[in-house]
């Protein structure tokens, strides 16, 4: 019974900004422009890093990855999103729903894992420089990236398994502009308390244990610095954590807004609006923090874009 009801929808109605009317084309316009910003930024960032030797160190290294995965998490959403907003009907097959669940989940859990990594090897380069190199190495770098995307996709097979196991035999009309998580399974025809507990869960495991982390660092990254006797010292260390820390704060915050929240609390409204926050502004957040706060990045654009924009005449 439970498959002959879930067979019943093969397609899902993305109702997100329907109800916008001819804002819709401008919504169209403003997106475009944010996401292509967005795709450009990310590009040069991994580009300057790729070119220049001097930033191939660990710190760089996985901004390189962090930017990769950005790029990767906005193709899952962005594309479908333009399309439906000068579309009559905007719609989304079922495999294509879980597809594009799947992909968003593991690709935001990888990036606040990520995110987690980088903020351990700030506590390394910090609190114990002389060995940093040792302790980051390449292998641990890969070790730490793999591991990072590993448990990322483990976590979004679960939930998918969870949210598309439900029968969906009422409407098949999401109230969003993507298949998120708690939109999709408001779908469903039987008792989901379970199992939404589960993804609860889980969002507390991928949320709070890896910020926990990162603030278990900071205090030993502060009580460092602060021992450091010179003023101008204290600034530079505190500098290379600060493009950090910007995208640290901005990534859980919206993050943990939207899913560490009992689900009688969801305000759809508020979500949508969050959602776009963090699919569409943060990815594009992230590049432009760290080239405009960062002076090796900076520094590193100016040489590539000299090196290959203004060519030596012979």
């Amino acid at each position: 019974m439970k498959r002959q009801n879930q067979s019943m929808t093969t397609e899902f109605i993305l109702i997100g900004f329907s109800n916008l009317g001819n804002l819709q084309i401008l919504l169209f316009f403003i997106f475009l422009l944010v996401y292509l910003t967005t795709l450009t930024a990310n590009a040069t960032i991994m580009t300057v890093i790729h070119l220049d030797r001097a930033l191939h160190i660990p710190m760089y290294f996985f901004l390189f990855v962090l930017s990769c995965s950005e790029t990767c998490y906005t193709l899952v959403i962005v594309p479908k999103m333009l399309t439906n907003l000068l579309s009559t009907n905007p719609s989304i097959s079922f495999s294509g729903c879980a597809a594009q669940l799947y992909f968003f989940v593991g690709l935001a859990c990888t990036n606040c894992f990520l995110i987690a990594v980088m903020g351990y090897d700030r506590y390394v380069a910090i609190c114990n420089p002389l060995n940093y190199m040792l302790i980051v190495s390449r292998t641990t770098c890969m070790q730490l990236v793999l591991a990072s995307s590993f448990c990322g996709f483990l976590i979004s097979v679960v939930v998918n398994v969870l949210v598309f196991s439900v029968p969906f035999c009422a409407s098949n009309r999401i109230n969003h502009f993507f298949c998120d998580i708690s939109a999709v399974i408001r779908l469903g025809c039987t008792d989901t308390n379970l199992k939404e507990m589960v993804i609860f869960f889980l969002s507390i495991l991928v949320l709070l244990f890896p910020f926990v982390l990162i603030f278990i660092s900071y205090v030993f990254i502060v009580s460092t610095i602060l021992k450091i006797s010179s003023v101008e010292g204290q600034k530079k260390a505190f500098a290379t954590c600060a493009s950090h820390l910007t995208v640290v704060i901005v990534h859980y915050g919206c993050a943990s807004f939207v899913y560490l929240r009992p689900t009688s609390l969801y305000s759809l409204d508020k979500d949508r609006l969050v959602a776009v926050t963090y699919t569409v502004i943060t990815p594009l957040l992230n590049p432009l923090v760290y080239t405009l706060r960062n002076k090796e990045v900076k520094t590193a654009l100016r040489k590539v874009l000299n090196r290959y924009s203004f060519p030596k005449t012979v």
